[in-house]
């Protein structure tokens, strides 16, 4: 007999693992299956923003805004030590907007959140002066600020899978969907793990496939879509720093785009995004030679030459990219950058032809970082009526794995950390805390000195951090640990990594 489960979820991305969390929180019984890695695709390529997307304000989405805007406090206090506060420098260009838009535009970004009860953390934006000091050309003479926050979004997954496995939700990865047999009150899913085939028998199935949902919908399960993606690849480029100072920029661009330029793990700066129509398997999204190319010239536009050199920024100049595919809703919106980006929640349990019940198919258009707790939870709403004996929300004011930290305050937390392990390296301790918040503890459980971790894989990666991650994290792969647990690889040799891929095959 095969297993039996309250929920199923196809995907692994921050939807999948979102809906995971709440329904197991909720006392259901939870099967997640992802073909990949965690976070291995769209979930892992965004900015590493959670914001409430200003830009969106100019396509009259107040409530998609004013959510994200809500969410944004939600997560800054969930997950204090991988989500934090950023201040954002938007140089005033007169021949692109004029300066009361985008005064009216901050004012509702500051108090849309408020006027519906959600009081930010973070500063209200201002009026800023710019003087030689500035990277910017002297043409920029002035400037407004605002406040969002940066993520870790692959950790962000991650978290959600955690804190899902800990209310005894099964994940499991490098798992992949093959086809599921519906009846009136259950699903029997087909899925493959490690070459062989099993079933497992489930009331509810969700489809949180990110860019592979119609995919699955018409190709897997045989069923009509009444509801369309567009794929729009975002491309993101990664440089040296080229300014000095923590402030992040947003530009405007002269094609009614923005981009963004920001800090990025200490030493380097993330540009980004592109916007292109995709139309091929999500799985070969790359970057073009045109899009690394129109990435420079836009931040060659604004920033004085401030390369080694003081040459202006060339592609030769990147260091590492990526490229994801957004599944965006499609509201026939004719310019990728007008198109929604809210999230639609498909409930299908009937057949449309004679209005047979049959067991319910939730699927997932759509949706960002920021907003994918509120998803979760308005998707297991939407579920309730199949659960008369489900728990409450509960996701709202819920710390995620490691956010437990006082007063979300992770740089005292860093400082008690430091206390208790004075030998090693004040730089390791940070990249811990940071990453893993107060299950740091777990990871130097019987650590003393740093002879305790282990031999150095690689630059700052000791076995003791490994294993951490093999035994909790899922990770099992090279890519997924200096990639996706860390970003330790923009600091890693080719050579590095195949010695990384090679330990871990005899691990």
């Amino acid at each position: 007999m095969p297993l039996e489960f309250n929920v199923a979820i196809i995907g692994g991305g921050i939807n999948g693992t979102a809906i995971s969390r709440d329904a197991s929180g909720r006392g259901l019984s939870v099967f997640l299956m992802e073909m990949n890695d965690l976070a291995s695709a769209t979930s892992s390529k965004s900015t590493k923003l959670i914001h409430g997307g200003l830009r969106y304000l100019e396509n009259y989405e107040f409530l998609l805004v004013r959510e994200a805007l809500a969410e944004r406090e939600i997560l800054l206090r969930s997950a204090p030590h991988i989500i934090h506060a950023q201040r954002f420098i938007l140089p005033h260009d007169a021949h692109l907007r004029p300066k009361w838009m985008i005064r009216i535009g901050l004012f509702l970004y500051d108090h849309l959140g408020s006027f519906f009860g959600s009081l930010s953390k973070l500063p209200k934006s201002g009026f800023l002066k710019l003087d030689y000091s500035s990277p910017l050309y002297e043409k920029y003479k002035h400037g407004f600020t605002y406040y969002d926050c940066r993520v870790d979004d692959a950790r962000l997954v991650i978290l959600n899978a955690l804190d899902a496995q800990e209310k005894n939700a099964q994940i499991h990865v490098r798992t992949k969907f093959i086809k599921a047999e519906r009846f009136s009150d259950h699903w029997i899913v087909t899925y493959e793990k490690k070459g062989q085939e099993f079933t497992l028998k489930t009331k509810v199935l969700v489809n949180a496939a990110g860019p592979w949902v119609s995919d699955i919908i018409e190709d897997r399960l045989d069923i009509t879509t009444h509801n369309r993606l567009r794929l729009i690849q975002g491309s993101h480029i990664i440089t040296k720093r080229f300014f000095k100072g923590d402030n992040a920029y947003i530009l405007q661009l002269k094609d009614g785009r923005i981009i963004f330029a920001i800090p990025y793990q200490d030493d380097f700066c993330l540009i980004g995004t592109t916007e292109v129509k995709f139309n091929a398997d999500p799985s070969d999204a790359a970057i073009s030679d045109k899009e690394i190319q129109y990435l420079c010239d836009q931040i060659n536009g604004y920033f004085k030459p401030m390369m080694q050199g003081g040459k202006k920024l060339m592609p030769c100049d990147v260091i590492s990219h990526f490229s994801g595919v957004r599944p965006l809703y499609d509201d026939a919106s004719a310019e990728a950058s007008s198109v929604t980006r809210d999230y639609v929640l498909a409930l299908r349990d009937s057949d449309k032809k004679d209005g047979t019940l049959l067991a319910p198919l939730l699927s997932v258009f759509g949706g960002k970082v920021t907003t994918s707790r509120h998803l979760a939870d308005s998707a297991m709403e939407k579920l309730g009526q199949y659960f008369p004996h489900m728990k409450e929300s509960w996701t709202k004011g819920a710390k995620f794995p490691g956010g437990d930290i006082k007063n979300d305050d992770p740089k005292a937390y860093l400082e008690e950390i430091t206390r208790l392990h004075p030998s090693l390296p004040q730089t390791l301790l940070k990249r811990y805390v940071y990453s893993y918040g107060t299950r740091t503890q777990i990871l130097l459980k019987d650590i003393k000195t740093l002879k305790d971790l282990g031999k150095e894989i690689g630059p700052e990666l000791y076995e003791a951090e490994i294993k951490f991650l093999q035994e909790t994290e899922w990770a099992i792969s090279a890519e997924d640990i200096l990639w996706r647990r860390s970003k330790l690889g923009l600091n890693w040799t080719a050579g590095e990594m195949s010695s990384l891929e090679e330990y871990l095959k005899g691990s």
